[in-house]
């Protein structure tokens, strides 16, 4: 199974805690995991590439489990400089969301790739989403939980298609074939959006197929979920308000949440950060 990380240092704690869920479900899946970095900054700060530290200390956790798992830490800095998301680079844009989109420049990422946001645990075995078929299908996404109410493809005369790009399974084929992924970079560079990389994905995806919400469950736990993603969200009681906790603020997950799900996983990412922090 081929699983696709993008981010800065930032995205480490994430990455561990994804990682450790994903080795938790995959029981014989051998794991090759790709993690797309870069060093940058913006109008507002530097950002620091994904340390080859951290890279190291999470490839040891899957050789440990199975020494045929893998892990990739690939530079992108030039690819990001040649196409450089200019319309974008001044709003609340994060550029490390960029990356992913230059899958389709790197030899080394696989024909089929399940990409992951840094803030999602998987809660149960990936195959049967992983090995769906793909034939004339660029991605598979699940629907945003809260962008379907608000945006829809009027042109295609499409209503609910508006899909979170925190978990895609890319068919790098059909992705090159159809230049999928050079257009989005292209209109990330000439108009700015809300969202930009998701808004331009679901723009001009053709051919994406939409999963069911157990797939990339966006707003709380349910029975079926498969992966659970930790967005912000909207809160209507006792007021209006968005929430965001991410997976390592173990505290909210428990106080704000309540959600001890995964407390086994999370004692065990706080250890090893405790014990990391040590050396």
């Amino acid at each position: 199974m081929n699983i696709l990380f993008c981010g800065d240092s930032n995205a480490e704690d994430g990455v561990l805690i994804a990682t450790l869920s994903l080795l938790k479900n995959s029981g014989a899946e051998e794991l090759h995991i790709y993690v797309l970095t870069m060093y940058t900054r913006n109008y507002k700060k530097k950002y620091h590439p994904f340390s080859k530290h951290a890279a190291d200390y999470i490839r040891s956790l899957l050789v440990k489990q199975n020494p045929n798992n893998t892990l990739r830490l690939i530079d992108c800095i030039s690819l990001f400089i040649e196409e450089n998301p200019a319309a974008n680079m001044k709003n609340h844009f994060t550029p490390y969301a960029m990356l992913r989109l230059f899958s389709d420049q790197l030899p080394q990422i696989p024909h089929r790739i399940l990409y992951l946001d840094d803030d999602v645990i998987v809660r149960r075995s990936l195959k049967i989403f992983y090995k769906q078929d793909l034939t004339n299908v660029q991605l598979v996404g699940i629907l945003d939980y809260w962008g379907r109410f608000f945006f829809h493809n009027y042109h295609e005369h499409k209503i609910f298609d508006y899909i979170n790009s925190g978990v895609l399974l890319l068919n790098m084929e059909e992705i090159k074939e159809t230049k999928l992924f050079a257009r989005v970079r292209h209109m990330m560079q000439v108009k700015n959006m809300f969202m930009p990389d998701q808004s331009a994905i679901n723009k001009l995806a053709t051919e994406k197929k939409i999963a069911p919400r157990r797939y990339n469950e966006q707003y709380k736990l349910q029975p079926d979920t498969v992966i659970q993603h930790f967005t912000t969200s909207f809160r209507f009681f006792p007021f209006f308000r968005t929430q965001t906790v991410k997976p390592w603020d173990v505290k909210r997950i428990h106080s704000v949440l309540k959600l001890h799900e995964y407390d086994d996983l999370l004692n065990l990412y706080l250890k090893i950060r405790h014990n990391l922090r040590r050396q």
